[in-house]
């Protein structure tokens, strides 16, 4: 026990500090009250930055942080002697040591430094280049790289085993790529979540993909639904048709205040009520063909999203089509009506020819099958065997 204690009281002080890439970072270390005669800066074991009791720099056998590292003087005489490491990058993370010599003896600080780019945005996609249909999720310009998992709303019992890369970039950030394959069952909402291994609020995105159709001249309404674990603030809605896109409208849910294109003007309706309650569907009056194409709806909040793709067929039938080429199907119905006009004409001329020539064949047919008046009575003048009797 004599021995952990005396450890204890060996064992430097150690701090943990978190810095953002690109920012400048701060080591702290506190000078003692005693006469300094030297100030020592180590990163690991390679010493960065060195001065005298006059505070005067000497040079350094070896500069890991490329100059970067400095010390403040005004903070200096103020007894401050932390380390300021410029445009701070990942390379930089690591175990440092102030060591302060005084006539007292030495005194030794060591810093855990981290260095953090965290995730900005995270955005979903369907995905066909890999020859199925996939939802890609994507994240950029992090350190370290996230975790990344899935979900569905609503859930599924089937095992989901998407696919995920981490690249390294030159800058020494990763770019994160995860695939899910779609499952083919109606239009179901998946879910990305990514996590820094440092710990914090996690991001997540999401997506469904509809296939809306409508026929011109009528209105047509394109839904969109806010998934249940997302609190959105705004929401806006897209168009892209070929290679070009525009901008429909954007609505702010805290303020209720609605920002459309002229173009839109007129053609394109959104209900703020029901906006307030997750529902962001769009509704399109007096369409025509050139409304086909796909439109992307997109809730957002600070670390949540939800974007639905729709691809929007509009059919040319309505009362706005373009002039059709003359027809001639007219002729054709035309004579069919001609020739059923013919037959039903014949018919009723072969009925009536039936019902006038059939009496007469009647009469003659009774007249032969009718007998002949008195032949029970009078006897036939052929030659029969029979006596007559004569009255």
């Amino acid at each position: 026990m004599l021995w952990v204690d005396v450890s204890s009281q060996n064992k430097p002080e150690e701090l943990h500090v978190s810095c953002l890439v690109g920012r400048l970072c701060v080591l702290p270390c506190t000078l003692p009250s005693s006469a300094l005669q030297c100030l020592q800066w180590f990163k690991q074991d390679s010493l960065i930055l060195n001065l005298s009791s006059e505070l005067q720099p000497q040079p350094a056998p070896s500069d890991p942080l490329s100059g970067r590292a400095t010390l403040s003087r005004a903070d200096l005489s103020r007894g401050n002697a932390s380390l300021l490491v410029r445009d701070s990058a990942p390379r930089d993370r690591g175990r440092y040591r102030c060591r302060v010599k005084t006539a007292a003896g030495d005194q030794d600080q060591d810093v855990i430094v981290k260095v953090q780019a965290p995730i900005r945005s995270l955005s979903v996609e369907l995905s066909r280049l890999s020859g199925y249909e996939e939802v890609k999720c994507s994240v950029r310009h992090v350190f370290p790289p996230p975790r990344v998992t899935w979900s569905t709303e609503p859930p599924t019992f089937q095992d989901l085993r998407p696919l995920t890369r981490k690249q390294l970039e030159d800058s020494g950030l990763y770019a994160v790529e995860s695939r899910l394959r779609t499952m083919g069952q109606g239009e179901r909402v998946y879910v990305c979540t990514a996590t820094s291994p440092y710990g914090g609020e996690s991001w997540s995105a999401s997506y469904r993909h509809r296939d809306v159709r409508g026929v011109e001249g009528a209105d047509l309404t394109l839904p969109c639904f806010s998934p249940s674990f997302l609190n959105a603030r705004t929401l806006s809605w897209t168009f892209s048709h070929s290679n070009s896109s525009s901008h429909i409208l954007t609505y702010r849910v805290d303020s209720g205040e609605a920002t459309s294109a002229p173009e839109w003007s007129g053609h394109a309706e959104l209900d703020g009520y029901r906006v307030q309650l997750g529902d962001g569907s769009l509704r399109l009056m007096d369409t025509s063909e050139k409304h086909t194409g796909r439109y992307s709806c997109v809730f957002s909040s600070d670390r949540n999203s939800h974007t639905e793709r729709l691809e929007v067929t509009v059919t040319g039938t309505g009362k706005h089509s373009s002039p059709e080429q003359p027809s001639y199907w007219w002729l054709v119905g035309l004579l069919v009506g001609l020739l059923v006009l013919t037959l039903v004409v014949l018919l009723v001329y072969n009925k009536i020819r039936g019902g006038l020539s059939k009496p007469k064949s009647d009469a003659e047919e009774a007249t032969e099958l009718h007998p002949v008046k008195g032949a029970d009575s009078t006897p036939s003048t052929g030659g029969s065997n029979e006596p007559s009797t004569l009255s």
